[in-house]
């Protein structure tokens, strides 16, 4: 049987916040794992792009061009109904697939990412002004040292637990007694459960214990931190891309989201909301959920795609397993490459002035087979 190409179509970078310390490490890691399609997924960013052409090139992988967003959309918000956020009802996060490169975006689409990333950054540094409140008597934390040093000009919360866990450690000369009271006090009485030397769980815990709501940092965003959903659709489109629903699909507890649970009702939901486009992080799901969301979603027209994301601070393999570690399927792994390979088509093709969505949004569903063939020569010529 011949031998399936790998592909993660999910990854985000030190441009938003990622595990991985750089690009290179990244793409080093896909190269050594035989993951030849990857794609860069970023928050709010495309600022990335020139870097993962660059390096998937000198690679020989295959660069997707992607973004990433949260949404807002006001009704489910009032009625209760949680979309792919388990927290925040109405909280909907959207992906773009196949974005335009170089980039193509001007005019108040534009002007739109650049406010919702300027309210993000205000958000993390109001977090940052209540920290210093709450260490104050040890030490504090330098926001514009945090962003010079930690980022790429994107500031998100995960970042403040990072430069809390390392200043906290240089305090008090990795003096694992003084570490722990430290953060026993700043915790309010809570214990630090992870091993100190466990960074990626230490930081779990900074941000779920201060950072997240009822933390002692926390700063709720503004209105104005979220677009509408519909709002982002454009924005994605008019950068050149695909809109692309992330399934959160089944947790470690069996249970989905209100609006996931009937996925024959999510489905014609996101095609009448124009989203033909969906997208999973394997690692959250069962193998069986993933092959019956998977495969229903593909079934019924839409493009699928699969990711790791990578957007924690613990490193996990760039290849592609369900949860526990499960290897994807046969049947799995075909959907993936030819979700990317419609992706990849969808790049090479807007650059002629068409591509699998047009500038409104309708898919050229009944010629996918046509773009996955395509996307499959433009994918092998550079891989």
């Amino acid at each position: 049987m011949k031998k399936q190409i790998k592909v993660n179509a999910h990854l985000h970078t030190p441009y938003s916040f990622s595990a991985f310390e750089s690009i290179p490490q990244a793409l080093d890691m896909a190269l050594n794992e035989d993951v030849k399609v990857v794609g860069i997924n970023d928050f709010y960013s495309t600022d990335g792009y020139a870097e993962w052409d660059a390096e998937c090139r000198r690679r020989k992988l295959f660069p997707l061009f992607n973004i990433e967003f949260i949404s807002l959309q006001q009704d489910d918000q009032r009625n209760g109904v949680k979309v792919n956020d388990p927290n925040n009802p109405g909280r909907t996060y959207l992906s773009g697939k196949g974005l335009a490169y170089p980039t193509v975006l001007s005019g108040k689409c534009a002007g739109q990412l650049e406010d919702v990333r300027r309210e993000s950054n205000r958000q993390v540094k109001a977090m940052c002004a209540k920290l210093n409140e709450l260490i104050g008597s040890h030490f504090s934390l330098d926001i514009d040292k945090i962003e010079r040093e930690l980022t790429k000009g994107n500031i998100r919360e995960r970042h403040l637990a990072k430069a809390l866990r390392i200043e906290a450690y240089l305090h008090f000369n990795e003096d694992e007694a003084a570490i722990r009271a430290f953060f026993e006090d700043i915790f309010g009485g809570r214990a630090l459960k992870s091993p100190v030397e466990d960074f990626a769980g230490v930081e779990n815990e900074i941000r779920g214990n201060l950072l997240k709501a009822g933390g002692a940092a926390f700063v709720a965003e503004e209105p104005k931190a979220f677009l509408p959903l519909d709002d982002v659709q454009q924005i994605i489109l008019a950068a050149g891309g695909i809109p692309t629903y992330p399934f959160l699909a089944d947790d470690a507890k069996g249970e989905f989201t209100d609006f996931e649970r009937d996925l024959a009702l999510a489905a014609k939901t996101l095609k009448e909301r124009g989203i033909v486009s969906a997208e999973f992080i394997t690692t959250r799901n069962s193998l069986q959920v993933l092959e019956r969301y998977a495969g229903y979603l593909w079934d019924e027209g839409f493009v699928v795609t699969f990711g790791s994301e990578h957007n924690t601070p613990a490193m996990e393999p760039v290849e592609l397993f369900a949860r526990g570690g499960v290897a994807l399927s046969a049947r799995l792994l075909e959907i993936g490459y030819k979700g990317a390979c419609i992706v990849a088509a969808h790049q090479e093709l807007f650059k002629e002035g068409k591509g699998y969505v047009d500038s409104n949004g309708v898919a050229d569903i009944a010629r996918r087979k046509d773009y996955v063939d395509y996307g499959d020569k433009v994918i092998k010529t550079v891989i």
